[in-house]
């Protein structure tokens, strides 16, 4: 089985996600797509990051209805920052007979070659990426392990989904109403 691994913080997940990997998991030679929902990004500030059950939970309830899609919290019981290449070693012994690669976006395509073993994933794994909005090119756009998905350019952030919860404003349509009810009866964001 062939997997596309989505891995991001989901702080809060939103239709812009859920787009790219329903493209993803249509367009693609993949199977399934899998919401690595991420504890601790190592090159993110994590001031405003909600527990991660919560987001995890906000992930399930926005993709319950879709086989093809499904949440793992697999970087939950690992070291700390999580680092890609290593839940990438523990999926391929945990799965042996899947084929795991990476979906990211344009934007994070040029910090690439930052992360931890990047060759060793560019190798073994190759990267699945989708078009960002304002993005300077990556001496990587070339690259034999790069596969170009031709998707919408979505210009959501769950930045600005937090700010606009923060100012009390209404987030209708921007993430799915199963997250939204989290939110509201968890009181995140505010």
């Amino acid at each position: 089985m062939k997997i596309g691994l989505f891995f991001g913080s989901f702080n809060p997940i939103h239709v812009g996600h859920l787009a790219i990997a329903n493209i993803m998991v249509e367009t693609t030679d993949f199977d399934q797509v899998w919401f690595v929902v991420s504890p601790q990004n190592p090159l993110k500030n994590n001031e405003e990051l909600v527990h991660e059950f919560d987001r995890i939970d906000m992930v399930e309830a926005a993709i319950y209805d879709n086989t093809k899609l499904r949440a793992t919290d697999i970087e939950f019981n690992m070291p700390k920052p999580s680092y890609t290449v290593d839940t990438l070693a523990y999926l391929s012994d945990k799965y042996p007979g899947y084929h795991f690669s990476l979906i990211i976006g344009e934007d994070n395509l040029r910090s690439f070659p930052k992360w931890k073993n990047n060759e060793a994933i560019l190798a073994n794994y190759g990267l699945y990426v989708y078009p960002r909005p304002n993005t300077e090119t990556s001496e990587l756009k070339d690259h034999p392990s790069v596969k170009w998905v031709k998707a919408p350019l979505f210009d959501i952030s769950a930045t600005f989904i937090r700010q606009m919860l923060q100012r009390g404003r209404s987030i209708r349509y921007l993430v799915p109403d199963p997250v939204i009810e989290i939110i509201n009866s968890r009181k995140l964001y505010v």
